[in-house]
C-alpha cells in the first residue's frame, strides 16, 4: 500500500480545515487536505450563512478577496425574533453583520489553501486512523478513487465536522481528549436557498422563529431576492418533519408566493460546549469536530476559523520542538477555553434551561420583555439600563412567568459563574481532572436548578 508522508495532515476542506492548512502551510510545514467531496462539489456545506458584525478572520488569507467574492450582504443590523402568534422583536446589532454565498466562500477558502501551499486530495474518504504502539496518531488511512492509501503526518487534524469518523476510529484511552459525545448533544438542521420574485423589506436583517423541539427556524437574506432558508431541532427531541415544517412556515409568507428553490441541504450540528479536551499524542481536532460552535444559533463559521488557526500554530510549535505530545499540543486546548470557550459553554447552560420549558411560555418571555433589555439579560450588560418605569411595565408583562424568570436568573448567575472557572482552565494537563470535578459541581447547580437532565 503505497503511504504519502507530510507534515500535517488535515481531514476536511471547510472552514476549520482550510484556515489549518493555509495556516500551517503559510509556515513552511508540507500540508495536505483530505476532502471527500470532488473539486466541483467542495464547499457545497449546509449552513446558515450568517456572520455577526464583530466576527473576525485570522489574517492567514486574503481576507479582503474573500468577502469580495462570496459576502454578498454586507449590510445585516438588526436581529428580528418572530413568535408563532406573528409577534415581532426587533433588536439592533452593534456592528453591520453579513450574509454569504456559502458555496463560493468554501470555494476561495479552499483556493487560498492550496495558494499558501497546502495540496488537496479530493475524491479522499477517510475509513481509518494509523497509531503508534504506544497510542500517537500517526496518520489516517483512506480511498481515493479505489486505491487505498496511507497518510503518514507529525500531526492529524481532524476538521471532519460534527460527530466525526476520525473520532470514533481513534484509541483515545490515556488521554484526555473528550469522549463524553453522543448524538443527543447535536441538532439535525435542514435548509434551502430560494430566490423570490420581488425584494423583501428586511434584507437588513436575520429572521429567527422558534419552532417545536427547541428548534428555529432561520430566513438569511443573501440579497433582497435570494434568501436562506431553514430550521434545525434538538437531538434529544421528538423528530421534526423538517422539509415540511420548512415549507409550511413559508408558504404563510407572502414575499414568498412564486418562490423557486436554487439548493437543498442537510447538516448536523454541534449545540453542545466545546470540548474539554480536543487534543492527543499527534492529534487535535477543530471546529464542529471540537464543539466549536455556538450552542444556541449553530452559528460556527467564526470559530471553526479562530481555533483551527491556534490548533495550527500549537501544531507548528510542536513540530519544531520535535515533541507532539497531548502536552505539547495542550495550550490550544487554554488558547480556545479561555477565549470564545468559556462564553459557549455558558451560553449552553441556556440550552439546557430552555429544553426543560414549553415553546410557548418561552416565546411569552421573549415578546414580553423590550428588545435591548433582552439582549442585555443574555449578555454582559443585566438589566441595569432599564428606567424605573420600563422595569414596572415589564413586570406587568411578564405575570404568570415571574418564577420562570427567577429560575432564568439563577442559570445566569451560574453561567457568570461557569465563565471565571473557564478563565482558570489549566496550562498544563496536570490540572485538568480538579478543573472539571469544579466544573462538573456548577453543572450539578444548574440541573438542580432547572429540573433537567445530565446533558454530559
Amino acid at each position: 500500500m503505497p503511504a504519502d508522508t507530510y507534515d500535517i495532515v488535515v481531514v476536511g476542506g471547510g472552514t476549520a480545515g482550510a484556515f489549518a492548512a493555509a495556516t500551517t502551510a503559510s509556515a513552511g510545514l508540507d500540508t495536505v487536505i483530505i476532502e471527500r467531496k470532488s473539486s466541483e462539489e467542495a464547499g457545497h456545506i449546509a449552513c446558515g450563512d450568517a456572520i455577526k458584525g464583530k466576527s473576525s478572520f485570522p489574517d492567514v488569507i486574503d481576507l479582503d478577496y474573500l468577502k469580495e467574492e462570496s459576502f454578498t450582504n454586507r449590510n445585516i443590523r438588526r436581529a428580528v425574533f418572530e413568535s408563532p402568534a406573528g409577534e415581532r422583536l426587533d433588536i439592533p446589532l452593534s456592528e453591520p453583520g453579513a450574509v454569504l454565498d456559502r458555496k463560493r466562500y468554501g470555494e476561495i477558502i479552499l483556493e487560498e489553501a492550496e495558494r499558501t501551499g497546502a495540496e488537496i486530495h479530493y475524491d479522499t474518504v477517510v475509513q481509518d486512523v494509523t497509531q503508534a504502539d504506544d497510542g500517537t496518531v500517526t496518520g489516517v488511512r483512506a480511498k481515493r478513487k479505489g486505491e487505498a492509501i496511507d497518510y503518514e503526518a507529525e500531526v492529524t487534524i481532524d476538521a471532519a465536522g460534527a460527530l466525526s469518523l476520525l473520532q470514533d476510529k481513534t484509541d483515545f484511552s490515556g488521554t484526555t481528549f473528550d469522549t463524553n459525545v453522543n448524538y443527543s448533544q447535536f441538532c439535525s438542521a435542514y435548509r434551502e436557498v430560494v430566490d423570490i420574485p420581488n425584494p423583501v423589506e428586511w434584507d437588513d436583517a436575520i429572521v429567527f422563529k422558534p419552532t417545536a423541539e427547541l428548534g428555529y427556524l432561520w430566513y438569511f437574506p443573501r440579497t433582497a431576492t435570494e434568501i436562506n432558508v431553514g430550521l434545525g431541532f434538538q437531538m434529544n427531541k421528538e423528530p421534526m418533519k423538517l422539509v415540511e415544517a420548512l415549507k409550511e412556515d413559508i408558504r404563510g409568507r407572502a414575499e414568498f408566493a412564486g418562490a423557486t428553490v436554487k439548493d437543498k441541504l442537510g447538516a448536523a450540528l454541534p449545540t453542545r460546549r466545546p470540548y474539554d479536551s480536543a487534543v492527543a499524542d499527534g492529534f487535535v481536532a477543530v471546529g464542529d469536530a471540537a464543539g466549536h460552535v455556538n450552542p444556541t444559533t449553530g452559528g460556527g463559521i467564526p470559530g471553526a476559523a479562530k481555533s483551527a488557526h491556534r490548533a495550527a500554530n500549537r501544531a507548528i510549535a510542536a513540530i519544531g520542538d520535535g515533541d507532539v505530545s497531548e502536552e505539547a499540543l495542550w495550550m490550544y486546548n487554554h488558547d480556545v477555553m479561555t477565549d470564545f470557550g468559556k462564553r459557549f459553554a455558558a451560553i449552553d447552560l441556556y440550552n439546557i434551561w430552555g429544553g426543560v420549558h414549553d415553546v410557548d411560555e418561552l416565546v411569552g418571555i421573549v415578546t414580553s420583555v423590550p428588545g435591548q433589555q433582552l439582549a442585555d439579560a443574555v449578555g454582559r450588560g443585566g438589566t441595569d439600563s432599564m428606567n424605573l418605569g420600563l422595569k414596572l411595565r415589564t413586570l406587568v408583562n411578564t405575570f404568570g412567568h415571574w418564577d420562570t424568570l427567577f429560575e432564568l436568573a439563577r442559570v445566569r448567575s451560574k453561567a457568570n459563574e461557569l465563565k471565571e472557572h473557564y478563565d482558570r482552565y489549566p496550562s498544563r494537563p496536570g490540572g485538568f481532572e480538579t478543573w472539571r470535578e469544579v466544573r462538573d459541581d456548577i453543572m450539578d447547580d444548574v440541573y438542580s436548578i432547572t429540573g433537567a437532565d445530565p446533558k454530559y
